[in-house]
């Protein structure tokens, strides 16, 4: 017998509120936000300080301050990456 459509919608609402509780309680409220994946507040802000890292150890002569700088714009582009998904497990009965 198949499930139902009100089982399969509960079944969403729930995968929805285990990956982005933030974006579900918004959504609940009428006032939706963005999905986890478009907000990306943190990789522009490390972005920024690995690039002023970067430029600080090319102005001034300092090899360890670059070549950290550019570990960590390397960091700061990953975070920037969509694939960035989490596998959600399917709520047990």
């Amino acid at each position: 017998m198949p499930d139902s459509d009100d089982d399969k919608i509960s079944d969403l609402e729930a995968a929805l509120w285990l990956d982005d509780p933030r974006f579900a309680r918004a959504l609940g409220k009428g006032r939706p936000r963005r999905p986890r994946e478009y907000r990306r507040g943190r990789a522009w802000f490390a972005l920024a300080i690995a690039l002023a890292a970067v430029v600080t150890g090319a102005v001034l002569p300092q090899g360890l301050l670059l070549a950290a700088g550019l570990v960590m714009t390397a960091l700061a582009v990953n975070l920037f990456g969509s694939d960035r998904e989490r596998r959600i497990q399917p709520p047990r009965s």
